[in-house]
């Protein structure tokens, strides 16, 4: 039985700017616009997901289970100073924040 991994990019806090490059041990995975996520079957064992929004790039190394279903939620988000940056310059820093959810087990 396969695993399941899921990448969301629904979250309020998101500012809906930007797509979110997404890579699956260095294999492209997606790319996500505010509103949009991904599922797909990956093989058991240890995996590493690289987010790009092409101003911030991130890693995150996780292990997966036979029939265990993950999901991680992306925000690509403002600092401080993105909207004045935007307004001077016609474009500013966006940063990402990435959250796994409890992991969950499909029945077998």
């Amino acid at each position: 039985m396969a695993a399941r991994l899921t990448v969301t990019r629904t979250s309020a806090a998101d500012v809906q700017q930007r797509q979110v490059i997404i890579k699956l041990d260095g294999e492209p995975f997606a790319v996500l616009l505010y509103g949009q996520s991904v599922t797909r079957e990956i093989e058991p064992g240890d995996h590493q997901l690289r987010f790009d929004n092409t101003w911030v790039k991130k890693t995150v190394e996780f292990r997966i289970a036979e029939g265990e279903q993950i999901t991680y939620s992306v925000v690509n988000r403002a600092g401080r100073f993105t909207w004045w940056m935007v307004a001077a310059l016609g474009a500013g820093p966006m940063y990402l924040t990435i959250e796994r959810r409890a992991a969950e087990h499909q029945p077998a």
